[in-house]
């Protein structure tokens, strides 16, 4: 039986996690990562324009929240390699019926999820453990005057971090708070 990648529900529209299904024989494991079948049957189809991968020394660390504006908006693909990962997606779709609602997924090597980020979502994530990496696929590339992000502590974004935090980068530390009246991006 091949390793597998099947949907589970998501109570953000248009945000998806995988259950992946590797498989072990006597030689060890074969994990699939991304199908970009499955993941076009349930959205869209991917183009994968950037791989990235994050290293995070400290357990605690918190990366986010980050997104690209239109025209660079992109769909990330995330998988945890290793260690243990929070991770976080806000809505922050124009008149989305989930608008600055977040949902957030443990992401681990046993765990065996991935998440697949589309446009309108902000992205981040906290370590729980020391050496946690993350996968990304990217649908764009990295555009510096399309970035953006929200800031992480936001009141009004209401995330529970499961940690005090011990390390965040000066740029996240100065995104802006989401203020009365702010609408969203508009894609």
């Amino acid at each position: 039986m091949p390793a597998s990648f099947e949907l589970s529900a998501s109570p953000l529209p248009g945000l998806l996690v995988f259950e992946r299904s590797p498989v072990y024989d006597h030689r060890g494991g074969f994990d699939r990562l991304f199908d970009s079948v499955v993941v076009g049957a349930a959205s869209a189809e991917i183009v994968v324009r950037h791989v990235n991968l994050a290293s995070n020394c400290a357990k605690a660390t918190i990366r986010g929240m980050h997104y690209q504006t239109s025209p660079h908006s992109e769909t990330k693909v995330v998988t945890c390699l290793r260690g243990r990962a929070f991770d976080v997606v806000v809505d922050i779709r124009a008149g989305s019926s989930t608008f600055l609602e977040s949902h957030a997924e443990v992401l681990s090597p046993d765990l065996l999820k991935t998440i697949v980020i589309p446009p309108g979502f902000a992205h981040g994530y906290q370590t729980l453990e020391d050496d946690t990496e993350l996968l990304y696929l990217h649908s764009v590339g990295f555009e510096p005057d399309a970035q953006c992000g929200l800031h992480p502590f936001d009141d009004t974004l209401d995330i529970s971090w499961p940690l005090p935090p011990v390390a965040l980068s000066e740029r996240d530390s100065q995104h802006p708070l989401v203020v009365s009246g702010w609408e969203g991006v508009l894609l």
